[in-house]
């Protein structure tokens, strides 16, 4: 599939259609991307992804979620090495 939008955000359209989010952490991979850009769909079993896009040119591949779901804050919060908010005493 070749992507058909990618406007530097977290969405991507590929050209069958599907809508996808990508991960924060992967967005900076994605960054290159052009709509000659060939791309793979696989299903991934992770805790924070369902899926993955794989790029055919070079084989990288980033973490991506229907574009109509949102991530999870607490797996989001792990992966990103964020501390928990404390209240303020």
């Amino acid at each position: 599939m070749l992507i058909s939008k990618h406007d530097k955000s977290d969405i991507v359209e590929l050209s069958d259609g599907s809508l996808w989010r990508i991960w924060p952490k992967d967005l900076a991979n994605t960054l290159q991307w052009l709509p000659t850009t060939e791309m793979d769909v696989a299903r991934a079993a992770h805790e924070i992804c369902s899926h993955v896009l794989i790029n055919r040119a070079d084989g990288s591949r980033v973490r991506v979620v229907p574009a109509n779901k949102t991530w999870q804050f607490e797996a989001m919060r792990r992966s990103l090495g964020r501390n928990p908010v404390r209240k303020c005493s």
